[in-house]
Order: structure tokens, then sequence, then C-alpha cells
């Protein structure tokens, strides 16, 4: 059941990383019928097909095409949903320091004499190196 659950969760966010909404999939019957246009006037296989109108031959076939271009704005995936763009916004403000103030030991206390203080991790930043005696 498990094995399922994650099988049909991987699935779902596949789907949802792809750019493509669902008026990309009601415009498949017209990349459908586009393709067997090409295949019948050009002889085209599907996969040149795909690489004249979403791959490398795409500026040069809309180029020596300019007939289709009609044709061509009707064909799915050509238009990239905004999730395709992760936005990020960055806000200007302060700079987050995380300093401690010095603490000085308690004559008492067990650490008193230990090179390792524990205010001593914090000291010049949260992630530094270690440091050999």
């Amino acid at each position: 059941m498990t094995r399922l659950a994650a099988i049909l969760l991987s699935a779902f966010l596949l789907l949802q990383s792809l750019p493509m909404g669902p008026g990309d999939l009601a415009q498949l019957d017209e990349l459908l019928e586009h393709a067997r246009y090409h295949k019948e006037q050009f002889g085209d296989s599907f996969l040149t097909f795909l690489n004249k109108h979403y791959g490398d031959l795409k500026e040069a076939h809309e180029r020596n095409h300019q007939e289709e271009r009609q044709q061509h704005e009707q064909l799915p995936f050509q238009q990239l949903s905004l999730h395709a763009f992760p936005q990020t916004c960055f806000l200007p403000g302060e700079r987050f320091e995380w300093n401690t103030p010095e603490q000085t030991p308690d004559k008492e206390s067990p650490l008193a004499h230990s090179p390792l203080r524990l205010s001593s991790i914090f000291i010049g930043g949260v992630f530094q190196p270690p440091r050999s005696a």
C-alpha cells in the first residue's frame, strides 16, 4: 500500500512540475491534426514534426512556412505557464548576525578550566571550522 501511495505522489509531483495547463490538454487534438498535415504534405515523421515545432528546427520552420502561422498559434505547449519560472522575492533589510556576548566562566563551574567553552561556538558566526588547540 505504501508503494502505491509513493508512486501516486511521485506522479502527482511530476505532473505539477510540467509547464502545462488544462488548455494545453484541450489542444492535443490540434497537435495530432497538424502532425497528420505534416505527414501528408512533407512526409515528416512525428519526431521530425516535434523537432520542427518545439525543437531546433522551430525558427527555420516558422520563417519558411508563414502560411501555417495561425495553425502554429493553436498548438499546445507554445506559451510557458507561470509556474515554469520560480519567483523568488528578496526584500532589502538589515543583515542578521548571530553573535552572543563573551561570557566569563564561573570559578565553581566544571567547565571553568575546559578549553572548549560553550559560548565559543557562536563567536564569529554560526558555522565555523574546527580549531586546533
